[in-house]
């Protein structure tokens, strides 16, 4: 657009074509070599964790003995066109008027449930609409098995458990397409594994779940 060899002045030119000046004269800085080499490694870990943003991948490079802070990492990912991969709100909100099925792979996991460990005499959930459904209750009034529900908005009840079934579903979940329930099973172990073992969680000051849970602590290690 800008034609350095044309008699009009490169100021006229940029007036004329409504651009700054500066943008004109501006040369991009070349990349380091050791921004390139994090670059490399961030678009390894975006590939095998695509739900990872910012933060979680500056942890993470962290625990590679990379140290770099988060907006460096959020301007190398916008330089390298990628950003953190998510399911978007309210997604998951029928259409008016829509009929509500049974969640039948929850009613599978019950049966599952049920046969290799046994009848319990209490089944206590939340009143989410696929354990209040009758396909699901009345595999356990089948069974004989008292019913216990959790009263409307007693979240604190399961919040650590929904904390966790929330990262299974938007890091593991929703990102997949899974052929069978046997590679669910497997694909699900994986992220499980990764989960406690290698994802650092900011509510554990970036640790994994393992080193907050089951490290011994330093002064033990010391001794």
């Amino acid at each position: 657009m800008i034609d350095r060899t044309h008699d009009l002045p490169i100021t006229r030119q940029a007036n004329a074509l409504n651009i700054s000046r500066g943008a004109v004269y501006y040369k991009p800085r070349p990349v380091s070599a050791e921004d390139l080499k994090i670059m490399r490694r961030i678009d390894e870990l975006h590939l095998e964790h695509p739900f990872a943003g910012s933060r979680m991948l500056r942890d993470m490079l962290g625990r590679e003995g990379v140290p770099v802070g988060r907006r460096h990492v959020a301007t190398l990912m916008k330089r390298m066109g990628i950003e953190a991969i998510y399911r978007r709100p309210n997604t998951s909100k029928p259409a008016p008027g829509h009929k509500i099925y049974p969640y039948l792979f929850c009613i599978e996991a019950l049966e599952e449930a049920l046969v290799k460990h046994g009848k319990p005499e209490i089944f206590n959930t939340d009143q989410g609409s696929q354990f209040t459904s009758e396909a699901f209750t009345g595999v356990l009034i089948g069974a004989g098995i008292a019913i216990s529900m959790d009263g409307k908005g007693s979240w604190r009840d399961n919040v650590f458990v929904e904390r966790l079934w929330k990262s299974v579903k938007y890091e593991e979940v929703y990102l997949k397409a899974y052929e069978s329930a046997g590679d669910a099973r497997a694909s699900i172990g994986r992220y499980l594994d990764f989960y406690n073992r290698r994802r650092p969680h900011s509510s554990l000051d970036r640790r994994t779940p393992d080193e907050a849970y089951f490290d011994p602590p330093p002064q033990a290690v010391a001794a």
